[in-house]
């Protein structure tokens, strides 16, 4: 085994590992389809903050979201450059869409602009 199939399996070690939690896991499905703020994720999976935070700061860290600022809110995103897309896209598509959270954020008037 060479070096550059090491470094392979160990990414993708760490993002299964990173997936193998189900609030990660739901982020990123969510994520799929759309972007959302800290806020909205706090609704969603009715959590606090700085866990919410944590999570996205981890999915950050190993290059799985990206962030954008708007004003003096921070927005979440997949990476689509991510080297590893390609595989964090396969395993989403296994899983049920997780839109029936949006839209309940919506009906309660909690999908929301944080701008």
């Amino acid at each position: 085994m060479n070096v550059k199939s090491m470094v392979e399996i160990e990414k993708t070690a760490t993002v299964l590992k990173l997936l193998g939690d189900k609030t990660r896991l739901a982020m990123m499905k969510l994520l799929q389809e759309n972007t959302y703020c800290v806020c909205e994720f706090v609704a969603i999976f009715k959590t606090s903050q700085p866990a919410i935070s944590q999570h996205l700061r981890k999915l950050k860290d190993a290059g799985l979201v990206k962030e954008s600022r708007r004003g003096q809110w921070i927005y979440y995103s997949m990476n689509k450059e991510s080297d590893v897309y390609d595989l964090v896209q396969s395993i989403l598509n296994y899983l049920p869409s997780q839109e029936g959270h949006l839209e309940e954020l919506e009906k309660q008037g909690l999908r929301i602009s944080c701008e």
